[in-house]
Parts: structure tokens; sequence; C-alpha cells
């Protein structure tokens, strides 16, 4: 497991991430207006989700919070938000950014980000999950090398038929490559089509120390904003199988694996900023480990 240092007393780990981000390769899209591909989904009153042009700021208060979705569902892609999170006392605030298919029941796909809000000075916790088929319990848990509320990152999803990588800016924070085919039981969201969404909620039932630390409202309104509303996605409905063409960039090679320079990304993310990983809590699994842990 990771060290639960603060995030940014690492410059020996942070100076590997920043290379990986000046070098990966990864399409450049022109900036988009939200309508052009998005819609509200809730919190439409002019206040708590303020649309101008390519930003959107999202904003919590005792009465709400908000949210918006694609207008597409998509099979495969290559997606991203550029988000800067609440600042100060944030404690309770969940702050989102993710896939799911349709309908929400118990036999959805979805992969998350939540960022969950915090103290005053404590880092906020940047939690990512992956459902199969209506199962989740997949949780890691991660503090960033940098603080996510003084300016916008880019937090990216890499979803085709051979892997789900998820990034913050080029950096792998997370890898899940597509063993179905060897690896009996192996899970991985390779046949509904998802929405993306985003979304600003109170998580104060468990998000900040286990749910004991509640949102202040009188520290708020929280805001977020959200940019980057292009999209590169193979849009679907019903089955993703057609969204496996290798004539899609992000379905080409250099998008099959990660590289070497990413890997070694990717490990100084596990030991220096990772503080939770399900593969590695064998009591919440009847000392056992799910599958994909064994590939991972």
């Amino acid at each position: 497991m990771g060290s639960k240092a603060c995030p940014w007393l690492l410059p020996v780990a942070v100076a590997l991430l920043l290379a990986v981000a000046g070098s990966t390769p990864v399409a450049a899209a022109a900036e988009a207006a939200f309508d052009k591909n998005y819609v509200v989904q809730w919190g439409d009153d002019g206040y708590h989700l303020v649309i101008r042009g390519t930003e959107v700021n999202i904003t919590m208060d005792q009465s709400s919070g908000a949210g918006f979705r694609s207008k597409s569902m998509y099979g495969s892609g290559f997606f991203h938000m550029r988000m800067k999170l609440p600042s100060g006392y944030t404690a309770g605030v969940v702050t989102t950014f993710y896939l799911i298919s349709q309908p929400e029941d118990g036999s959805r796909d979805e992969v998350d980000f939540e960022f969950l809000g915090d103290k005053a000075g404590v880092p906020v916790t940047l939690q990512t999950n992956v459902f199969v088929n209506g199962r989740g319990d997949r949780e890691q848990r991660l503090h960033l090398w940098f603080d996510p509320a003084a300016d916008f990152h880019d937090y990216k999803i890499l979803w085709n038929p051979y892997q789900l990588v998820m990034f913050v800016d080029d950096t792998p924070i997370r890898v899940l490559r597509n063993l179905t085919a060897t690896v009996p039981g192996y899970p991985f969201p390779a046949k509904q089509t998802m929405l993306i969404r985003a979304s600003m909620w109170d998580g104060s039932g468990w998000a900040t120390d286990g749910g004991r630390t509640k949102v202040d409202w009188s520290k708020g309104p929280f805001t977020a904003g959200y940019r980057g509303f292009d999209v590169s996605g193979c849009a679907a409905n019903g089955s993703a199988t057609p969204c496996g063409s290798p004539d899609l960039w992000w379905n080409g090679g250099e998008y099959r694996n990660i590289t070497a320079e990413q890997r070694a990304a990717y490990e100084e993310v596990k030991k220096h900023y990772m503080n939770y990983d399900y593969c590695g809590d064998k009591a919440r699994f009847n000392n056992s480990v799910p599958v994909e842990c064994n590939y991972a």
C-alpha cells in the first residue's frame, strides 16, 4: 500500500509523472461547447448548474447539487473531462466524472472517478471503481501529487476491447486489461454501451472518514468547474461490440497496451500515492482476492 505522506512532498515521483505527461501520445481535440455533446440531467435551475459556453460550473448547497450527461451512449472511446474541484473545507462533498450503462440496475457496467472532499488542509481522495454486470467492490483510493482545487486537470478514461485505463492528466492511475477470452470469470466491461456523466452531491453518509465527518453547510456553497466537452467515442446503443473496429484510432495498436514509460509512472502512483487497493484487502474477500487482482 502507498505512503500516507502529503502527496506534493515526493519530488522524484512527481518528476517521473510529469515526464510521462509530457510524452504520452494522446490525440488533441478542439474546445467544444457544452451543448454539442451534453445535456443537463438535474439541478437545471440557473444556479446549481451554470453553462458558460465551453465551461460549466456545478454548485452544491443544502438544497441541491447538480449533474449532466452525454447525449449519446458509447461503446468505446478515449473520454476525458477537465475539472477544477471545490476548495477549502469540502468534507462529505463528492464530485464525479464517470461512465455508466443503462438501465442503472443490478447488471450495469460503470467506471468511476469520484473525488471525496475532506477537511481544510487535508488532501482530497480520488476513488476509482469499476462495475461489471452490476458488481463493484473494486475501489482504489489515492491522493494526488498536486492540489486539484488550484487549477483544471484532465481526467481520462481509455476504454477499448483491449484495456481500460484511467489517467490523471497523462499519468495512468488504474489499468484493467481485457483477459476475458483466456481467464475464466475475469471481469471487463466489454458488452454494454455507456453514458458519460458528471455530478456533485452530498456523500455525508460515507465519503469522509467513513461517514463520520459530514458536509458543513456553513462552509458552502461548493463549486466545481468542468471543461473539455469534446468526445472521442463510438456512439452506439445497446451492444458495444460494433465499436471494436480497428479503424477507430483509440482501438489502434498504440492504445492496446500501456508503454513501458507509462507502466513505470503507474507503479510510482501505486507505490507513493495509493492508500487503499481492494486487491490488497484479503480480509474483505475471505482471505482471497478477486481473479483480476492476479493480473494487475
